[in-house]
């Protein structure tokens, strides 16, 4: 990391842009303070993340600085290293409360707290979830007799629901992935490893505009059979399956698109099992609706499997919600009663894993509509022979 800079706000960096710019006057910031007040949180501490980024448009690089952005029912402030204080302005319109490595974030912090109006006798205190111990601790040194409680409570609600902005940016990151996608079966032959096959991904992804690659998981053979396989420098061969997984991030919003591809003629039975799997994506998605349960969802998908004797080899859940994060709220699974509303976005990806032999699993990302879902990708879910 770089040095620090000046001390104070400063000026806006030339050709600093923001990808996506939130005034502290937003609305969702707006709904978030009124939420804190009827909670009866006294103050909300967010740090570098996802949270972040959805609240400002902007989340400075997570490290052992402390970083928050605080605020209460009546007040909002920002509080950062100074060597991110000049690209925290292009950024956001909130008081912005720099500290350097020498002076620490004490004074800063307090300094903060009292713009953002937050009383010093602080009882209940929100924390983000993705916040790191010794920030928590910092807090707490502030606001000692405080009882810290996770802020996904107030933030979490927010993010259920897409916008329509969000609902493009949704869109255009899982066009990119059906391209990467692309790149990955083309790029596949006998004898190339999985790890140069993931090359393919991130080089689609990074010639199309995104941020970064958030996974790029190619599974062969056996190690298809591993849900959350470690790409490995396994070469492939013919007569053998492979599993793609891949996401970016795109203007701030992630993709996940999974597909499978076969060197060679796939056998019987590996057709067989990739229809059952296709065909509990499509329960799933045909359970999808406003007012329909999380669990129903998963029950649907997962009934499909069940009925064609695999259910002790679909392991996972059906799905989770994606936006800003690649996994958040909702999760699809058994338990879960929550409704769906119009505007949810999650993935529909059940999946059939032998041990030690192969696996299938086929993934949509949908977004809840008045009268269903609608998928995001454009890609067929049929093997991909190569």
């Amino acid at each position: 990391m770089g040095d620090e800079s000046s001390a104070g706000a400063g000026r806006p960096v030339p050709g600093e842009a923001a990808a996506v710019r939130r005034e502290p006057e937003n609305a969702v910031l707006a709904e978030l303070m009124a939420q804190i007040a009827r909670a009866g949180v006294d103050a909300l501490a967010i740090p570098p993340g996802d949270d972040l980024f959805y609240l400002l448009g902007f989340s400075p690089v997570a490290d052992e600085r402390p970083c928050y952005l605080l605020t209460g029912g009546a007040g909002a402030a920002f509080v950062v290293p100074s060597l991110n204080a000049d690209q925290a302005v292009c950024h956001t319109g909130l008081p912005i409360f720099p500290y350097t490595d020498a002076e620490g974030p004490g004074a800063a912090l307090a300094a903060a707290a009292r713009a953002a109006g937050l009383a010093p006798a602080c009882r209940r205190l929100a924390v983000g979830d993705a916040m790191r111990v010794d920030a928590l601790l910092r807090l707490m040194e502030l606001w000692p007799g405080a009882r810290p409680e996770l802020a996904s409570a107030l933030v979490g609600p927010l993010r259920l629901r897409k916008s329509e902005a969000e609902l493009a940016r949704l869109l255009a990151s899982a066009a990119l992935a059906d391209r990467a996608l692309e790149a990955a079966v083309g790029a596949c032959r006998a004898g190339i490893s999985e790890r140069e096959v993931a090359e393919a991904v991130n080089r689609a992804f990074l010639q199309g505009g995104a941020a970064e690659t958030l996974f790029a998981i190619v599974a062969s053979g056996p190690n298809s059979s591993y849900p959350h396989h470690h790409t490995s420098g396994r070469r492939l061969a013919v007569g053998e399956p492979l599993v793609i997984d891949i996401g970016c991030r795109l203007e701030g919003y992630a993709s996940d698109i999974t597909r499978v591809a076969f060197l060679g003629e796939p056998s019987p039975e590996y057709r067989e099992i990739h229809d059952v799997v296709e065909a509990a994506v499509q329960a799933g998605m045909a359970a999808v609706g406003p007012g329909a349960a999380c669990a129903a969802v998963d029950r649907a998908a997962r009934g499909v499997i069940e009925r064609a004797g695999y259910g002790e080899y679909f392991t996972h859940r059906t799905g989770h919600g994606i936006g800003v994060s690649v996994h958040e709220p909702p999760y699809l699974t058994g338990s879960n009663d929550q409704l769906l509303e119009t505007g949810m976005v999650f993935s529909v990806e059940p999946g059939i894993y032998l041990p030690g032999r192969f696996g299938v699993r086929l993934e949509e990302i949908v977004a809840v509509t008045a009268d269903g879902c609608r998928r995001l990708s454009r890609l067929p879910r049929d093997i991909f022979t190569v």
